[in-house]
């Protein structure tokens, strides 16, 4: 855990007490600040005041001798309209921060020169971040992976000389963390997304430009227009900046061509990595993802050579396009995070003959917008509440069974990918779909994919056990 040194001795109010928010407090205290922690959801109060951390409605607390506000980062800060939490601080001149801001400081105050890769867009961000930790582990760099992947950034080891940091930031993340100023910044894409808490496209857009433009160097994929006026104004600002894209040649930054990525300057460009035969980062969409990955590790002082080793040996992100198994021609892929079409459109566009696993608890939209990839689709087999739905739009286009569950889904298919004659397959848990009709969550979903794969008979798993750990 870091301590949170910098308010040693501090008055500290705090609000939200999910698992960010519970490692937040303690980081504070451990620091030596004077935390008073608050949530709406009483259970979270009780639990909190249980392990020692000191609770109080926020209500009822003098905000004048407030040094600062922590907010969690899934507490509205604007839109919809402000938390009253975010009122009360105003009105009192509280400064509002969140866990990434408090890192932030850390840093700055006991090792300011430790690398610190940050990374941002609207898609990709969990994969980009992931391949960027493998590549640094592999060359041997002591490196802390966490933020809004999934572990609070504020659990990692203390910041230190020699010590590498990859943290996913979250839009909401970057609004709360006003000093955010990464060794290297990543802002891969920009599209709609969360706009219910950001009000409109361009200030969800500001936000994100916020990571970048305090970096030392901004990695920003240009393929949208948003992100190429960021980039253009980013640099004129002063900030080097290497662009990247997967649609078009670059003069200057490193541009996908297929599966080949190459790296330009002034105009001449060299090749700088292969991604032909890494099946975890198949696609275009992946294509981005490693661009951004080698543009940041070169900005960190990794050669090419250790790039290149660790893009050949990214065991994938869990539940992401992930190649669970293998038996003959057929590769079985674990896409279990894919709970809309979007979602799942990456996967399906990376794989020339499917037999496709999907349904589950269907969201607005359907499977519509997945037509285009409909020639790809060997046979689909249908599970969970969406099956009778996904089968109307699947109509004559494609061969379908309604399977019901994944247990007979993945049977079913792997049988008929085996006698499939037309070469190469994937039998595919790309679900389109919510799980919360028969799983728990995404993550449980594909878990059980996996075991049921390991269950047939012949299978190589590609992964270190039926539970989909690495």
């Amino acid at each position: 855990m870091i301590p949170v040194t910098t308010l040693a001795g501090k008055k500290v109010a705090l609000f939200g007490l999910g698992g960010s928010g519970f490692a937040t407090a303690r980081a504070l205290i451990l620091g030596g600040a004077d935390v008073t922690a608050w949530d709406d959801n009483p259970d979270s109060v009780t639990k909190a005041a249980a392990e020692g951390i000191h609770t109080a409605d926020l209500r009822t607390i003098d905000w004048g001798v407030q040094s600062l506000f922590v907010l969690s980062p899934g507490v509205p800060l604007t839109h919809p309209k402000p938390h009253w939490t975010v009122d009360l601080a105003r009105a009192a001149g509280v400064d509002i921060v969140g866990d990434v801001e408090l890192f932030v400081r850390e840093r700055r105050a006991h090792a300011p020169d430790c690398a610190f890769i940050a990374i941002t867009g609207t898609n990709g961000k969990s994969t980009t971040t992931a391949l960027i930790a493998h590549i640094l582990e592999a060359s041997g760099r002591d490196t802390q992976l966490g933020g809004n992947i999934g572990t609070a950034v504020l659990t990692l080891e203390p910041p230190r000389a020699g010590r590498f940091y990859v943290i996913e930031c979250s839009s909401y993340q970057i609004d709360l963390a006003p000093t955010l100023n990464p060794s290297a910044g990543i802002l891969l894409n920009l599209t709609p997304d969360h706009l219910d808490r950001h009000g409109t496209m361009q200030h969800y857009a500001d936000v994100k430009e916020r990571l970048v433009a305090g970096s030392g160097v901004a990695v920003i994929g240009v393929d949208d227009s948003y992100c190429e006026m960021i980039a253009d104004r980013v640099e004129r600002a002063g900030t080097k900046v290497m662009r990247i894209s997967r649609r078009q040649p670059l003069a200057n930054g490193i541009y996908a061509e297929g599966a080949k990525l190459f790296e330009a300057s002034e105009g001449a460009a060299h090749l700088i990595a292969n991604l032909d035969g890494i099946q975890t980062l198949r696609g275009s969409h992946n294509a981005q993802n490693a661009a951004a990955a080698i543009a940041a590790c070169l900005a960190v002082g990794v050669s090419v050579e250790d790039i290149r080793i660790g893009l050949a040996s990214f065991p994938g992100l869990k539940h992401r396009m992930q190649p669970v198994g293998r038996r003959g021609n057929v590769v079985f892929v674990n896409d279990s995070k894919a709970t809309n079409a979007d979602a799942a459109a990456p996967a399906l566009s990376s794989y020339d003959r499917i037999y496709w696993i999907a349904g589950g608890l269907p969201k607005a939209g359907g499977i519509t917008t997945l037509a285009p990839f409909f020639p790809r689709i060997a046979k689909a087999y249908l599970i969970g509440e969406a099956a009778a739905e996904f089968a109307a739009t699947l109509g004559d286009a494609v061969a379908y069974e309604i399977s019901g569950t994944l247990e007979r889904a993945v049977a079913h298919a792997a049988a008929d990918a085996e006698k499939d004659q037309n070469g190469p397959s994937a039998v595919m848990l790309s679900p389109a779909c919510a799980s919360f009709d028969q799983y728990k969550n995404f993550e449980v979903r594909g878990d059980a994919f996996v075991s049921h794969v390991a269950a047939l008979d012949g299978i190589t798993m590609l992964i270190g056990s039926a539970t989909g750990d690495k």
